[in-house]
């Protein structure tokens, strides 16, 4: 493990196209670390595949998701970057930490009663457990730091609970992971229905901005976009569709609320909606540009699952080490 920096660890689901909300409170906030932090950041294909999946579809969105991880400033050279089914301890301490979850924790989780009420035909038990898997990713590199999203807050704070659970049986074993959270981008809502996270699984095409959508179609998509009574730009409770194009435009901008507020009073939705659209499409082209070139060379692309997969394994090695001595393993020597 890598003594002189803390670690950070996150990962990103291939399980649909990725969009801005993923990119501004998630994969961009990613880079902030590289440099201060020894990184790990995991396609979590395990995790997609609680919903159904159809195998050549997942196959491609792991190839995209490491593109984009690139594409949007992740230096393989600085950063871990590896597919989770690459890496068998992450199921191997999935299983353990199990152990050591109680059946009450995961039925209060609310992302498993959500995905149950969308996938009513699917409860499996992979979707029941998928915050202790959460967990095995996170504790298996002694993560000192987890960016997350709000929403999945409630699966880090397990995390916790079970680091501190099995320390306390069998002493110091875990490090206790602490969040981060961007407060200014730490959740983009959806343009149809503003009170909603916005979600790469959504099929209403215009509630979501991809980070690979053409730059038309992100303009299209930021004037249909849903705003409130009155015409005054500025966030407030009662005005979740305005507030919500003030933080995107804020995030992608660098300016704060009452900056966004003061650039565009006494304008209209039209042009504040525009505007939005401008800077996102500005924004993400040259993450297109590259995405464009990686996805071309998907022999640079296996070579860096290779090597991030080797990194990743070899450093939790010495966690799955701790912990089969630990819980009563017989270790056989190589």
């Amino acid at each position: 493990m890598y003594q002189d920096k803390k670690v950070v660890f996150s990962g990103v689901q291939p399980s649909g196209v990725l969009t801005i909300g993923n990119y501004l409170g998630a994969i961009k906030n990613f880079a902030y670390f590289s440099d201060a932090y020894h990184c790990y950041y995991c396609v979590v294909d395990e995790h997609a595949i609680t919903v159904r999946q159809m195998p050549a579809d997942l196959r491609r969105r792991t190839y995209e998701t490491l593109a984009l991880y690139i594409a949007c400033g992740l230096d393989p050279e600085k950063n871990t970057l590896f597919v989770q089914s690459h890496v068998s301890a992450h199921a191997e301490l999935g299983w353990i930490l199990d152990c050591y979850t109680m059946f009450g924790e995961l039925s209060r989780m609310t992302q498993f009663k959500d995905k149950s009420a969308k996938n009513a035909d699917n409860i499996n038990a992979g979707l029941f457990t998928y915050p202790t898997l959460m967990a095995a990713d996170i504790l298996l590199y002694q993560t000192e730091l987890v960016p997350v999203g709000v929403d999945q807050k409630q699966h880090l704070e397990l995390s916790r609970d079970i680091a501190l659970r099995f320390n306390q049986v069998y002493g110091d074993t875990f490090v206790v992971p602490d969040g981060y959270i961007a407060k200014e981008t730490a959740k983009i809502m959806s343009l149809a229905e503003p009170t909603k996270k916005m979600s790469k699984s959504d099929e209403n095409e215009n509630a979501v901005v991809r980070i690979l959508d053409p730059r038309d179609t992100i303009i299209r998509k930021f004037k249909r976009a849903v705003t409130d009574s009155g015409s005054e730009i500025r966030a407030a409770e009662d005005k979740p569709g305005v507030t919500n194009l003030i933080s995107i435009y804020g995030a992608f901008t660098g300016k704060s609320v009452p900056e966004v507020e003061k650039e565009f009073e006494g304008k209209g939705y039209g042009d504040f909606k525009l505007a939005v659209g401008e800077v996102c499409a500005d924004a993400l082209a040259p993450v297109q540009a590259q995405f464009a070139r990686l996805s071309a060379d998907k022999a640079y692309l296996e070579t860096v699952m290779k090597q991030g997969a080797e990194a990743a394994a070899h450093d939790a090695a010495r966690t799955m080490s701790k912990v089969r001595r630990k819980v009563g393993f017989i270790e056989l020597k190589r």
